[in-house]
């Protein structure tokens, strides 16, 4: 994978599962992010905390970077992490799109 250095939203997203602050994951987020989870969507803030409870911190997530990349959209990013805990383990891509300094969609396929 290419070296590009990973964007504070995407460090924030990382670090805040890691330590289990959904407050602060959540903040990562704009007003009207969009997730979409393997066909599961989820919109808002409201919508990301619900699935940070249901399958990130609430299940005890831990993110470990493997790699990232540029995306084919300005301001979008490829990052491939492996996930344990107790809800989904392994390894795989995530699409983010930043905006305004905050992560305004994630892709998780």
């Amino acid at each position: 994978m290419t070296s590009t250095a990973v964007p504070a939203p995407i460090q924030t997203f990382i670090d805040a599962t890691n330590r289990a602050d959904s407050d602060a994951f959540v903040a990562a987020f704009t007003d009207d992010a969009y997730l979409n989870d393997w066909g599961r969507e989820f919109h808002g803030r409201d919508g990301v905390r619900s699935w940070d409870r249901t399958d990130n911190i609430g299940v005890q997530s831990h993110f470990a970077l493997v790699g990232i990349e540029p995306g084919t959209d300005p301001d979008s990013y490829v990052v491939t992490l492996t996930v344990s805990g107790n809800g989904f383990n392994g390894t795989g891509p995530m699409t983010f799109h930043l905006r305004d300094g905050l992560i305004a969609s994630l892709n998780i396929s």
